[in-house]
């Protein structure tokens, strides 16, 4: 492991079936394979069709329901690699994989956003993994167009999605295919508690993506049916089956 890379979870899965079966995964050539198709029945997010390198830019660096977006776009059944810069770690906090919807995930904590980058791109080639997700801090100088120019092509070489999740960053020059910005909104009612939360739900805008148009939308996602609804903003008056994309 490079020097400057803590391995924070994750290192059971080195021993066992899974372990085994893991490696073997990771010692093959790998080979294109489509994004999962269709988020859900009622609403699709606009989608690479190959997986690729986007960038998720939270309103506020320290509103970490913008993570739950990017987790209902990823694929289960596969392990997660998630990397922490230490940085990213102290201003917004680390991740509780218990709490985290995958039964597998490697968290590396990076002594800064160089070694966060490095461990992003040597965890792409492996064709075994789920996703690779990099939380960074600000705008660091490691984190250039060439920067995000490798992650998009290691991605798309081996066919697993990256994020980039840039906490406190402005939207700079990138190579990320797809790029956010995300706000946690208020959840929907819950059906069969009215004083507990119901479905999460956020103010979402693609605001640059390769083949789409951008685009602006309040969405909610249901984690049973595993889909994504359109649901009203706060100042809308109508929304329902009819809601419109906002511009």
């Amino acid at each position: 492991m490079a020097t400057g890379l803590s391995l924070v979870a994750g290192g059971g899965i080195a021993n066992g079936p899974f372990g085994e079966r893991f490696a073997e995964q990771c010692s093959r050539p790998a080979e294109a394979r489509p994004i999962p198709g269709g988020l859900g029945e009622r609403f699709a997010l606009p989608a690479s069709p190959e997986p690729t390198l986007s960038e998720l830019f939270a309103t506020h660096p320290r509103d970490g329901g913008a993570t739950g977006f990017l987790l209902a776009q990823l694929e289960r059944g596969k392990p997660l690699l998630w990397v922490q810069e230490r940085m990213a770690i102290l201003e917004a906090g680390r991740i509780y994989p218990p709490g985290i919807p995958f039964a597998d995930i490697i968290h590396v904590e990076a002594r800064n956003a160089q070694s966060a980058l490095w461990a992003m791109e040597e965890g792409l080639r492996c064709a075994a993994l789920g996703a690779v997700i990099g939380e960074l801090w600000g705008d660091p100088k490691a984190l250039d167009f060439t920067a995000t120019r490798r992650l998009a092509v290691a991605s798309e070489k081996s066919g697993v999605a990256a994020w980039l999740v840039r906490l406190g960053g402005s939207p700079n020059l990138s190579g990320a295919r797809m790029r956010w910005r995300v706000a946690s909104v208020a959840s929907l009612a819950n059906p069969f508690d009215p004083r507990a939360p119901g479905a999460a739900a956020w103010d979402a805008e693609l605001f640059r993506a390769r083949g789409e148009a951008p685009g602006r939308w309040a969405v909610a996602y249901d984690r049973e049916a595993n889909h994504f609804h359109l649901v009203a903003a706060a100042s809308d008056r109508a929304v329902g089956e009819n809601a419109q994309r906002v511009a």
